[in-house]
């Protein structure tokens, strides 16, 4: 008999709502997730004392996630596997909620991710990206089994850290762009289905109205995030969500740390991504999004040089070896990208 359907990977549960913290004790227990007590809770390093007076989990034993390092990932992991607890909930933003991705799956149990802010698109992924001695690296693990997404603490996230992640799902477009370019240049296969929700993902935020700040647009923010995450769970890979804009952004991360969130460079790198692909239509709309919302269109915008930036281009290609983007079938030389970054930014000006 010919397989007519297939199965699709996806948490059991998706909470996208104010408050949302308060209520994982009542989602581990009437989702039979823990049912023993054995629960450990990973947060951030700042917001530890403040999350676990809302929660209510019984004697959950908390563990402090000091840096979005492989380092401490393995040794939560370690931590985890020794305490032979029923499930970890990291809670907080994308650093701790990769780092707990990993070590659940290194640990063997599975993992509650609660949101505390909107960076990327790593809440509902089956991906950890993580910071090693070469710089970054992303690591296949096992998808959450719950994903909550407090709406409360998002608003009380720091600076750009709340909503950066209009920029990463909107890199969708530009992640798609390049899929569909190695399918006709390199014969490479599209997953039709991965290519609908990205996209869908990414249209919804991209029209959507409204400030940033406000319900409405950050429950369609945290929900399309989480549709990326699991577009990508479909794809089997980062396909869908990860083109020549992500190997910019790791680039700029691995030469100049710090100089931005996840979500504020892959924004940026899709709107180079746009000019590169001579897409002038998907440039002036993603780069009003962007300005709409306060996030870069521009390295100056980022307090970046063009100087920076064309490095971080030209070194970018080497961060994914094997992936095919519009920047491997360019291959511009050194002084081609530093004129293309001139050029993008004059017509981002207007």
């Amino acid at each position: 008999m010919p397989l007519l359907t297939r199965m699709l990977p996806s948490p059991l549960v998706i909470d996208v709502r104010p408050g949302a913290v308060g209520r994982l004790g009542a989602l581990l227990a009437d989702h039979r997730i823990a049912t023993s007590g054995r629960v450990a809770v990973a947060v951030g390093p700042t917001q530890g004392e403040s999350i676990a007076a809302e929660l209510d989990v019984g004697a959950a034993e908390f563990f402090r996630v000091p840096a979005g390092t492989h380092e401490a990932a393995a040794a939560l992991g370690t931590r985890l596997r020794a305490g032979s607890f029923e499930v970890v909930a990291g809670i907080g933003g994308g650093q701790t909620i990769d780092v707990t991705k990993f070590a659940a799956h290194m640990a063997g149990i599975p993992m509650v991710a609660v949101a505390t802010s909107l960076s990327h698109d790593g809440i509902c992924s089956p991906v950890a990206t993580l910071r090693h001695e070469s710089g970054a690296g992303s690591y296949g693990v096992a998808m959450p089994v719950a994903v909550i997404v407090d709406l409360d603490r998002v608003r009380r996230a720091p600076g750009p850290m709340a909503t950066a992640g209009i920029g990463d799902v909107l890199a969708d477009l530009s992640a798609i762009a390049d899929w569909e370019l190695a399918a006709a240049d390199l014969g490479e296969k599209i997953d039709g289905l991965a290519v609908a929700m990205a996209r869908s993902a990414a249209q919804a935020v991209l029209h959507q109205p409204g400030d940033a700040s406000s319900a409405r647009f950050l429950t369609v923010l945290a929900e399309s995030l989480i549709l990326s995450g699991l577009a990508m769970a479909v794809a089997g890979s980062s396909r869908p969500g990860s083109g020549g804009e992500h190997e910019i952004m790791h680039a700029v991360n691995q030469l100049y740390p710090g100089a931005a969130s996840h979500g504020e460079l892959a924004g940026m790198g899709s709107v180079f991504c746009a000019f590169l692909r001579d897409d002038a239509e998907q440039l002036d709309l993603l780069a009003g999004c962007l300005s709409r919302h306060g996030l870069p269109r521009t390295p100056a915008e980022l307090g970046m040089s063009h100087a920076d930036f064309a490095r971080a281009v030209r070194c970018a290609p080497d961060t994914r070896p094997g992936r095919y983007t519009i920047l491997e079938r360019l291959a511009l030389t050194e002084d081609d990208i530093v004129e293309r970054v001139d050029a993008c930014a004059k017509a981002v000006a207007g």
